[in-house]
């Protein structure tokens, strides 16, 4: 009876082996790419690149509160710092994005990675307080998160939403990382206009700028 048993469990096994289809991982990587390629198609480029003078500058400078004394309010009541500095999507769990301007000397450089950084002491102690992304690769969409005129709700969908965040990564690339040095940095100084998610506890925050002016 077990031996019958066995055999009815494997051909109901094969029955349903035989409804699925197997997608190789070169077509799902087609598909991904054939996704993105849609979603770049939409304009998202040119869309950042007009609203960036026009609006992302002016709303970053007016939001944005010494570096410093944001740190100072997010202890004392993140919430509260988010709303004053910042800014987050009603719905989702999402963090807090703060824009702050940070200036101080330049501790450390990691020019090795794509995903290269700069660590700026702002308080004079002799120790890094923000990590500064200078590219090419930018991890996260802080930029994008940090507007309050842009909401998920005018996407179609969660792609568009992520490219929409890639398409400031690109233009600030090109605008301004991509003229910046690379060699020699530490002992300089820093100026920054930048966006950073709220950092877990005990982290210092990933800073995205927006503007940023090397100094000897």
């Amino acid at each position: 009876m077990n031996r019958i048993r066995k055999l009815a469990i494997v051909a109901l096994a094969c029955l349903a082996l035989a409804g699925c289809k197997f997608v190789p991982t070169a077509e799902k990587q087609k598909q991904a790419s054939a996704n993105s390629a849609q979603a770049s198609d939409k304009g998202f480029d040119a869309k950042v690149a007009e609203l960036w003078d026009a609006k992302v500058m002016p709303y970053a400078q007016a939001r944005a509160g010494l570096f410093m004394e944001v740190q100072t309010a997010i202890k004392a009541d993140a919430n509260a710092a988010g709303a004053k500095y910042g800014y987050k999507e009603k719905e989702g769990s999402a963090p807090w994005t703060l824009l702050a301007r940070i200036e101080g000397k330049i501790v450390a450089a990691n020019t090795q990675s794509r995903a290269a950084t700069i660590d700026v002491d702002a308080d004079g102690d002799g120790r890094a307080d923000a990590h500064i992304q200078i590219g090419p690769v930018i991890r996260g969409t802080a930029i994008r998160d940090s507007l309050d005129f842009v909401n998920f709700n005018d996407f179609t969908n969660q792609i568009d939403f992520a490219q929409f965040g890639k398409a400031f990564n690109t233009h600030l690339n090109g605008k301004i990382l991509g003229k910046l040095p690379r060699d020699g940095l530490p002992d300089k100084s820093a100026a920054v206009l930048g966006a950073f998610p709220l950092p877990p506890a005990g982290e210092l925050p990933l800073v995205t700028p927006l503007a940023i002016e090397i100094k000897p």
